[in-house]
């Protein structure tokens, strides 16, 4: 995944944006920090905040964060089965803004990286859920991770799967914290997602990409 800044989603209405959002990033990976949008039910109105979480799910109830490595992806339709995302459901859902995120396709010569865009530029907005978990020590730990859904359209030919994608008018619904029926919400979006995938376009990019500790804008240039 490639991060966007604060830049990225003023279409989201986002009231507050906190001071330590991490930096801009080409190369994100699972147990690292991105920026997400949450809305915050304890103040009235509600608040849209822009803020820093850890790339992995980590529900309050867990002993320790390794959990989250295990847990940067929900399937869309397991989430009421699973005791790890039933509750983020109902209550703290969150949009994850990016600039494109990389897929790895398979070919006759082993699998190749494609890194997937807007073809117009526009940032990408996925489905998320959120956490808090408190450590040891008492810091609180916000972390999120992205839902997904079966692949349609071109995406289907590079990976069996695929985020479950936003436009702002989705996204902003996912957000609303007095929602009754999370999942309407979400089977809309859903459905809608083959069409928001209709703006995408995709190129190969250089194998550096495998490689977390590899971080520049080059990344995501054409191979």
């Amino acid at each position: 995944m490639a991060r966007v800044g604060s830049e990225l989603v003023s279409e989201l209405r986002v009231d507050l944006v906190s001071d330590d959002l991490p930096a801009p990033s080409y190369n994100v990976a699972p147990t690292q920090s991105a920026a997400i949008v949450v809305d915050s039910a304890k103040t009235t109105p509600p608040t849209r905040r822009l803020e820093s979480a850890r790339w992995g799910l980590v529900p309050g109830w867990a002993k320790d964060l390794s959990i989250g490595s295990r847990a940067f992806n929900a399937r869309s339709e397991e989430l009421e089965q699973k005791p790890m995302f039933r509750s983020a459901l109902r209550a703290r859902r969150a949009v994850v803004p990016a600039t494109g995120y990389y897929e790895w396709k398979k070919d006759d010569d082993g699998k190749v990286p494609l890194f997937v865009h807007h073809e117009a530029g526009d940032p990408l907005l996925f489905a998320g859920l959120y956490e808090w978990w408190r450590d040891p020590d008492d810091a609180w730990v916000l972390s999120f991770t992205i839902l997904t859904r079966s692949s349609v359209g071109g995406l289907g030919s590079i990976h069996h799967r695929m985020p479950v994608f936003l436009d702002a008018d989705h996204a902003d619904a996912w957000l609303d914290t007095d929602l009754d029926e999370p999942r309407d919400v979400l089977d809309a979006a859903i459905e809608d997602a083959p069409r928001v995938a209709e703006a995408f376009a995709w190129h190969e990019v250089g194998r550096a990409v495998g490689n977390v500790r590899n971080d520049e804008p080059s990344l995501i240039d054409p191979a």
